[in-house]
């Protein structure tokens, strides 16, 4: 049976990471896995907090001493309105606003919360503008729902470009898209480059009539280093959403549960609401999962081993300096976002496919990288240290051999 032509054309430009992953677990067959050395995929290997376990086992028992009735039944598409109210706290706090419960939409995970989102606000041809370079998915995405990515530029650093921003906005934007902190190149959008966007998207909105909304994609939130503090979003602009989950915070990427906050006073709240409640349901969510809404509930104060991405972090910088490769120190998040070396004099690096020939050359001393080309960035490398310290300390002979052969 043929396939859709959407997706027939998605496939042959299919994700990098999986495909990276899946070549990774082929390799760990034949050469044993404590040889190969697997940066691939973002999917975090440390245990969920000692107190997962402990709400876990108390649920669990609750529910078969029949003290807990119909807790894995339906609920209110939108969840349970306790775990509403209880995450509705926890967003205010994290964006110095009061959010009502009623602007919670439990999600399954980040990913399912931006599907909601864009279902409920883009219109056939409407535009979502990314700053590059971006979580790959973010096209699809927006594209699910009739909408178009609409990439714009960074500053060398990372930061937000808004200028950029600003030369790409349309009559057909419909929102801004920011993740921070964020994936792939762990920048953390300073208190400033907010301000500046908000105040770029009010002015256009108030010269246009139709004001974009600010989508902030924030599954790392929790995960900041050097004091630095993630800047709040619905206190900052009353045309925000904040979708967020728990994968990175709790190590729960396989639990899939997160939620939807949308800003107290964002306009026509009551028809957004409704239509994120309706989405949630006829994408075939229908809601998010009923036991890991409850333990989230009870989860708010907790929070992964932070000292442990840390010390990775400091691991594989040591590692890719001693290398030769230059990289933008991550500020949160769990990623490195290395520039491709150039190579020996004669010879030149090519602007694209650069990236994917590097990560090829690494791939034949066992590393796994991904290309940039696949976050809107050509060469550059992405590499994910939720890893074992243990592995991210034996790569660093293959790092440096793989970086003198490319440069030969």
């Amino acid at each position: 049976m043929a396939i859709a032509n959407a997706v027939k054309d998605a496939l042959a430009s299919s994700s990098m990471i999986r495909k990276l992953f899946e070549e990774g677990n082929e390799l760990k067959k034949q050469h044993g896995p404590e040889k190969v050395f697997d940066f691939s995929i973002g999917n975090p290997d440390l245990d969920p907090p000692p107190a997962f376990y402990r709400v876990f086992s108390r649920l669990a028992e609750e529910d078969a001493a029949g003290k807990s009735k119909g807790t894995h039944g339906y609920m209110p598409n939108a969840g349970f309105p306790a775990v509403r109210e209880t995450l509705a706290k926890k967003a205010s706090a994290d964006h110095h606003c009061t959010v009502p419960a009623s602007h919670i939409i439990m999600s399954v995970g980040a990913a399912g919360g931006l599907n909601v989102v864009f279902k409920s606000i883009l219109n056939p041809g409407d535009e979502v503008i990314v700053p590059k370079p971006y979580f790959m998915e973010y096209r699809s995405y927006v594209s699910n729902h009739g909408g178009k990515l609409i990439e714009a530029e960074s500053l060398s650093d990372f930061a937000l470009d808004v200028r950029s921003i600003e030369r790409v906005l349309s009559p057909k934007t419909a929102a801004v898209l920011i993740n921070s902190p964020h994936n792939p190149t762990g920048k953390v959008y300073s208190a400033a480059d907010i301000a500046a966007l908000v105040e770029l998207l009010r002015g256009y909105g108030n010269r246009t009539g139709r004001r974009p909304c600010l989508v902030a994609d924030e599954p790392y939130r929790e995960i900041a280093y050097d004091g630095i503090t993630v800047p709040p979003i619905l206190s900052a602009y009353e045309e925000s959403i904040v979708v967020t989950s728990y994968s990175k915070s709790l190590s729960l990427p396989g639990e899939r549960i997160g939620y939807i906050a949308a800003a107290p006073e964002i306009s026509g709240r009551e028809d957004l609401l409704g239509a994120m409640i309706y989405a949630t349901r006829v994408l075939g969510f229908v809601n998010a999962p009923a036991l890991m809404q409850r333990m989230v509930a009870e989860l708010t104060g907790e929070r992964v081993a932070l000292e442990v991405y840390e010390r990775r972090r400091a691991a594989f910088k040591e590692i890719l300096d001693h290398a030769g490769i230059h990289y933008a120190k991550p500020e949160g998040a769990f990623y490195f976002f290395g520039k491709v070396p150039p190579k020996n004099a004669g010879s030149k690096t090519e602007e694209t496919g650069g990236d994917e020939a590097f990560s090829d050359c690494l791939k034949k001393h066992l590393v796994l990288g991904v290309p940039g080309s696949g976050f809107g960035a050509p060469g550059w490398i992405r590499f994910a240290y939720c890893v074992d310290e243990g592995v991210i300390r034996a790569s660093a002979p293959a790092f440096k051999e793989a970086v003198e052969e490319w440069r030969q």
